[in-house]
């Protein structure tokens, strides 16, 4: 009897804090993934993805404390090693081809639930199927109506550029450089999507900056609103927009759909998606299908997409030097990509003769509608009787174009 209590201790994972070489970094993941928790119920810091990928960081590191003697980790969820092997298999062609289907197969044997969910993240499925949630909860009617809107989502992505030449000052390769700049499009299922495919080691702390920066929106622009803006410019009226017909609303996802796949073929999965997505919203004829885009699908993929990407957040590889530069860095590129929608929104005010306030500019980042509402918010305080929510909506749907034309360019360059 002794003997086994003696067994079931040692071979425990409190043990494993002890044996494990890598035990204490689980361990700090662990109070980490508390953190990210309190942050996604207490301060609702975009919940619905912050507590999947919380959860996901606590149960890899959790499961991988225990180390048996050969070095295995045989109860864990995610397995690192595993996916290392896949993932720098190389092309599908030659001697490699076989090795390539050999280390899937080490996967789906040897792999642990979580290994199994992420398949889902590495062939980029959830991220595209979140696309056309996001597709058939977004109305596009306020780009229609002011085509001009599209110029401020193309200036907010200037943060992504920015942060990709700051992170390959700072010692990152092209890959990683560009997963990092993406971060300042504001959008996490783009950023996770350009991840997997260039840089995939560095998916956990790219997928919590993206979201982290996401939730703070409103913490984070409205002192770089205030500082390039001036008062008057703020207070700015803008006219009622146009009524959008139903026809334009139809034709619009599909003309898009044709002119940026045509262009740039790396954006079909992110576009194609988004476009089908409002596609089945507008037509009028698939409410069915545009309810479970909306709702079940967007909850079912965002439970798995969440947990998935948290897994890769193990002790041994998110406590680096790396994830600070990555924090600081997407922070910067986020900064950036509302410094750029601004300063555009600004050289439109000039050219009005002062009929668009430029407030509407940091709207162009991807963060529907959080960012639209942060707009319209500082316009009020400067005017109690704007109203800049429609205006800005242009700006940020645009700028969900925008991001997945940014990452879809990098892939193309770099993947």
């Amino acid at each position: 009897m002794l003997e086994s209590l003696g067994k079931l201790v040692t071979e425990s994972g409190f043990a494993g804090f002890f044996s494990n070489p890598d035990g204490w970094r689980n361990l700090v993941m662990i109070v980490i993934s508390c953190v990210l928790l309190y942050l996604g119920i207490k301060k609702q810091y975009e919940p619905l993805l912050m507590v999947g990928i919380a959860m996901g960081c606590l149960l890899a590191n959790v499961s991988s404390v225990f180390m048996t003697t050969d070095g295995s980790l045989p109860d864990a969820l995610y397995h690192q090693d595993l996916w290392d092997r896949f993932l720098n298999t190389g092309a599908f062609t030659g001697p490699e081809f076989k090795e390539y289907f050999h280390n899937y197969g080490a996967i789906l044997a040897e792999g642990g639930l979580i290994d199994i969910l992420y398949i889902g993240v590495k062939a980029g499925i959830y991220p595209c199927l979140i696309f056309i949630g996001i597709g058939a909860m977004t109305d596009f009617g306020p780009l229609i109506s002011n085509p001009k809107s599209l110029l401020l989502g193309a200036a907010a992505q200037f943060g992504v550029f920015f942060a990709f030449f700051g992170a390959n000052l700072l010692g990152f390769d092209a890959q990683q450089s560009a997963s990092i700049g993406i971060i300042g499009g504001a959008d996490g299922p783009t950023a996770i999507l350009t991840t997997t495919k260039l840089a995939p080691e560095l998916l956990g702390p790219i997928a919590v900056a993206a979201y982290s920066y996401m939730a703070l929106i409103p913490m984070i622009q409205p002192p770089i609103m205030r500082a390039l803006t001036t008062e008057k410019e703020r207070s700015v009226k803008m006219t009622q927009l146009r009524e959008v017909s139903k026809t334009e609303k139809i034709i619009f996802p599909i003309v898009v759909t044709i002119f940026v796949v045509l262009l740039l073929p790396s954006t079909a999965p992110l576009i194609g998606c988004l476009m089908f997505g409002n596609l089945l919203k507008e037509t009028g004829v698939t409410e069915r299908l545009s309810d479970v885009a909306q709702n079940a699908l967007m909850n079912i993929v965002t439970l798995f997409l969440g947990i998935s990407v948290g897994a890769t957040m193990v002790g041994s590889r998110f406590l680096t030097l790396d994830t600070i530069k990555i924090v600081v860095l997407g922070l910067i590129a986020f900064a950036f990509s509302t410094v750029g929608g601004l300063l555009v929104g600004k050289l439109m005010y000039k050219l009005s003769g002062g009929k668009i306030n430029p407030l509407i500019g940091s709207a162009g980042v991807s963060a529907v509608p959080m960012a639209a509402r942060v707009s319209q918010r500082e316009g009020q305080k400067a005017n109690p009787s704007n109203f800049l929510l429609m205006h800005a909506m242009g700006p940020n749907v645009a700028g969900v174009i925008g991001s997945a034309i940014a990452a879809g360019f990098l892939i193309s360059m770099f993947g």
